[in-house]
């Protein structure tokens, strides 16, 4: 166990505890929350998938947006990278295209806050596989 020498050091263990707590939390009900994926094979962290998915945690914080991130493998769309995954909480999931830190923004505020489509959306090509 970390010794707790100042009142900063504690402070960052609280934020840290808090931050695992609210994680935790989160991971049981994920179906009643905004749901992100974003892709993160090799091709997707070269095209920045990284700095996106770290810019759109900040933002949906800023936001108010109860959302749950996730990185996943390759979603067969390396043309397009970054690419997510969005999964607003009653409606079908939407892949995004080419996604940078503006267009992040754009995806929090517009689709996911006021429910209105916006450029980038990859369409399905393929039928929902019943087994």
């Amino acid at each position: 166990m970390t010794k707790v020498k100042s009142l900063a050091d504690l402070k960052a263990m609280r934020e840290k505890l808090q931050s695992n707590l609210d994680v935790r939390e989160k991971a049981e009900h994920p179906e009643s929350l905004v749901q992100i994926k974003v892709a993160m094979a090799t091709c997707g962290i070269a095209a920045g998938a990284k700095q996106v998915m770290e810019h759109m945690m900040q933002k949906a914080d800023e936001l108010h947006i109860p959302a749950v991130f996730t990185q996943t493998g390759c979603m067969g769309y390396c043309h397009a990278e970054p690419t997510l995954e969005v999964r607003v909480p009653g409606k079908d999931p939407i892949v995004f295209g080419h996604v940078d830190n503006n267009r992040a923004d754009e995806i929090l505020t517009k689709y996911v806050q006021q429910g209105e489509l916006v450029e980038g959306i990859i369409p399905v090509n393929y039928e929902t596989i019943d087994k």
